[in-house]
């Protein structure tokens, strides 16, 4: 093996020794709300539309707000503040799914969905706080709640909020007798959580909130039903693919983001090259996996026989989606890692605000393709974001961003390895 040979195959190394364990505690952590839905949708298909629509309103307005800030928070300060931050945020939100109701009915809901998805709000606010793993334990709590005990959808909430809390005393036990964890507690510094505003997380944020504003316009189509069960089926079946490429891009954000602060302009654009290499290949195998159990992944999530033939129609959307994202989302990685924070939130606002959405609500309502309109908004907003990112990326000087790397962590002279690119 040559020297060249070996970089590759160490940088694969890390990157994947990084991306592994995360991979599988957000699919897991992903994965509570899905299976949620899954045996509330066996049930009733206005259940099913509540507690879907629901899931949409306090993602856009909690969980995705708060995976957000905690993903900028984690470099930015220590866990004591962080958590401060994170809890106080949960209490304007615990206010707004207390009054989910008449918020969804002013954004053209149908009423007794939203009178559903206010109920399942409501059970979800003592597990803001806190996130989960343990899924064998909550496939265990929901077949007991929703099934065996027969509280239908109010017990899928129930196992969540049980779920989520037994994880955060388990974390919580670890955090307090671990050796390993002794040094990250300091006294808690109030001046350092005044620049907390000036980290953005709208890198995740306006992406996530995207998807979710794409189940509240469902709920306007005709038969909201039918259209808000199956969009929020296919959207949380796009969700959990997304977590692989999602932790992918974090490893590679790591990497790069330590080779550039050493001064490796080098080392550094290889790991860019290996971050979109890794994630190509996981939208690859992620696309034909989808294409694979197209014909039977509605079944999971209901028996109704509409639904189910609606999500296999949609599925070659739904498939492509992943594909792209896996490739945007790898070059949100480098973004990050190169500080290009600002600049990733533009690309997100102007593909999926200024063009996604509005392609999507045109094909939907005016063209009348309904959900598969809606899901083409986005596959166009992840294309848009593809090309400007490629662009920006292919443009970059390595040396300089190593330069400007070395300044942010001390202003100190760090000597930058060469490296032409060809």
């Amino acid at each position: 093996m040559g020297i060249w040979d070996k970089e590759i195959a160490d940088e694969v190394t890390k990157q994947l020794w990084v991306a592994g364990p995360m991979i599988c505690v957000c699919v897991c952590q992903y994965s509570l709300q899905m299976m949620s839905l899954m045996f509330v949708g066996h049930l009733d298909e206005l259940l099913l539309a509540g507690a879907s629509l629901a899931t949409s309103f306090v993602n856009v307005t909690g969980f995705n707000v708060l995976m957000g800030m905690s993903s900028a928070l984690d470099t930015f300060c220590g866990q004591g503040r962080a958590m401060l931050v994170l809890i106080l945020v949960t209490i304007p939100v615990s206010i707004i799914w207390v009054f989910l109701g008449p918020i969804l009915v002013a954004l053209h809901q149908d009423k007794e969905i939203a009178a559903q998805a206010q109920q399942y709000a409501r059970l979800l606010i003592p597990s803001l706080s806190a996130n989960g793993l343990l899924r064998l334990l909550h496939i265990l709590l929901c077949w007991t709640f929703v099934l065996k005990l027969g509280l239908g959808f109010k017990g899928s909430v129930i196992a969540i909020c049980i779920s989520n809390w037994f994880n955060t005393i388990l974390l919580t036990l670890y955090i307090r007798f671990s050796p390993s964890c002794k040094t990250t507690w300091t006294e808690l510094d109030l001046f350092s959580l005044g620049g907390i505003l000036n980290n953005p997380v709208d890198l995740f944020c306006l992406e996530a909130w995207t998807f979710e504003i794409m189940v509240l316009l469902s709920g306007a189509l005709p038969n909201a039903k039918l259209q808000t069960s199956v969009l929020s089926i296919c959207l949380n079946t796009t969700g959990i693919f997304w977590m692989v490429p999602f932790e992918v891009s974090a490893a590679g954000s790591t990497r790069i983001s330590n080779e550039l602060g050493a001064g490796r302009a080098k080392a550094a654009y290889l790991a860019v090259k290996v971050t979109m290499f890794l994630a190509s290949a996981v939208g690859i195998l992620e696309f034909a996996a989808l294409l694979l159990v197209r014909r039977v992944w509605g079944r999971a999530f209901t028996n109704v026989h509409e639904v189910v033939t609606y999500v296999t129609s949609m599925i070659p959307i739904v498939a492509s989606s992943p594909f792209i994202d896996s490739i945007q989302t790898a070059f949100q990685g480098v973004a990050r890692g190169c500080g290009w924070q600002k600049l990733g939130a533009f690309f997100n606002l102007g593909s999926y605000y200024f063009l996604g959405v509005p392609f999507a609500i045109v094909t939907a309502f005016v063209l009348h393709m309904k959900g598969q309109g809606l899901l083409l908004g986005i596959v166009l907003a992840l294309i848009v974001q593809v090309v400007c990112f490629l662009v920006v990326t292919l443009r970059t000087n390595w040396e300089k961003e190593a330069n400007k790397a070395a300044t942010r962590v001390g202003g100190s002279i760090v000597q930058v390895e060469h490296i032409k690119l060809s």
